[in-house]
C-alpha cells in the first residue's frame, strides 16, 4: 500500500490546535504519510517543512475543501482530520491500514472519539441511533466527519464529498453513497481520536444549512416516498428542539430553500442498500 493521504482542512482560526493535530500525524509509525493541509481561503502558516500546503483562493466549504485535498494526494487510503482534533497514539494509521487490508469490502471508517479532558462522550461522536456503549464498534450507516478514513476507490465510487452542501451532514451523504457502492461503513473503537465534547456554537446560518441539507440528503439520495418521510420526520424532530425565534426562522428558511433549490445530482440509493441500513438499525427515515 502506498502512502496514506492525510487531509487537514483549516481556516487558520485554531493555529495551536492545528499544530497539535498535524504533530499527531507526523508521529505515526508503520506507515508512510502524505500530509496535506488545505487552507480554505487562507494560507496555512507555521507548519513543519514536511507538510504539503494547499491554498484555496476562497472558502469553498468543508466538503469542497476536503475534495481539493483528495485531488492533491494519491494514497490508496485517505484520512480526514479536523484542525481541532488529534490522534491517540503512534499506531492509529497503521491499525487503520491493517483493517482495510484485511477486509476488501471496507470503505469508510470512523474511530472512537473521546474528549481530551475526560468529558462524557456526546451523541454526535457515536454514529448510532441508539448509542449504547460508545466503546462498542460495528457496521453503521453514517460517520462523524472530523476524523475518518476512506478507501480511495470507495470515495471515487461515491462521488466524494457533496460540495454543494458547504457545511453540515456531508458525512451522512458520503456514508450512504459509500454503502450504495457496495462497501461497508464501520465504527472502529480499536482506534481513537480526540476532539472537544463541548457543543459547537450553533449560529443561525448553521441551523439554516442543517435544515437545507436535510432536505437535500433526501432529494439527492432517497426514493421519493422515503424522501418525503425523511424530510417530514426531521422537520418535526428539529422543530420540537428549537427555542429561539431567530433560529426557528432560519430553520424554516432552510427547509423551504431545500425544497425550492436544486441540489447535487440526484441518484437514489438502491432498495438493497436501504434494507442493509434497516438491518443495521437505522433505515433512512430518521
Amino acid at each position: 500500500m502506498n502512502a496514506i493521504s492525510c487531509i487537514v482542512l483549516t481556516q487558520n482560526k485554531r493555529p495551536d490546535n492545528l499544530r497539535r493535530g498535524v504533530e499527531s500525524l507526523l508521529q505515526q509509525q508503520g506507515v508512510t504519510t502524505d500530509i496535506i493541509v488545505v487552507g480554505n481561503g487562507v494560507t496555512p502558516e507555521g507548519l513543519d517543512e514536511n507538510i504539503r500546503v494547499m491554498t484555496l483562493p476562497e472558502n469553498v466549504g468543508i466538503p469542497g475543501g476536503r475534495n481539493a485535498g483528495i485531488s492533491k494526494g494519491a494514497g490508496d487510503l485517505v484520512f480526514f482530520l479536523d484542525d481541532d482534533a488529534f490522534l491517540d497514539g503512534k499506531e492509529f494509521l497503521e491499525r487503520a491500514a491493517a483493517m482495510f487490508k484485511d477486509d476488501p469490502s471496507l470503505g469508510l471508517v470512523q474511530p472512537r472519539v473521546r474528549d481530551p479532558d475526560g468529558m462524557p462522550t456526546p451523541r454526535r461522536f457515536v454514529p448510532r441511533l441508539l448509542i449504547g456503549d460508545p466503546d462498542r464498534g460495528g457496521d453503521v450507516v453514517n460517520v462523524w466527519e472530523g476524523a475518518c478514513v476512506a478507501r480511495r476507490d470507495a470515495l471515487e465510487s461515491a462521488g466524494a464529498w457533496p460540495e454543494e452542501f458547504f457545511y453540515m451532514h456531508e458525512g451522512i451523504d458520503l456514508s450512504w453513497r459509500v454503502m450504495d457502492a457496495g462497501y461497508a461503513v464501520r465504527y472502529c473503537t480499536e482506534i481513537c481520536a480526540y476532539h472537544s465534547a463541548v457543543p459547537p456554537e450553533r449560529h443561525p446560518q448553521g441551523r439554516y444549512m442543517s435544515a437545507r441539507n436535510r432536505v437535500w440528503l433526501a432529494k439527492r439520495n432517497l426514493p421519493a416516498v422515503l424522501g418525503a418521510i425523511y424530510i417530514l420526520a426531521w422537520f418535526l424532530i428539529d422543530t420540537t428542539r428549537l427555542r429561539n425565534l431567530t433560529i426557528f426562522r432560519q430553520h424554516l428558511r432552510g427547509y423551504y430553500d431545500g425544497l425550492r433549490l436544486p441540489c447535487a445530482k440526484r441518484s437514489p440509493i438502491s432498495w438493497n442498500t436501504i434494507l442493509r441500513m434497516a438491518r443495521l438499525g437505522r433505515p433512512p427515515i430518521i
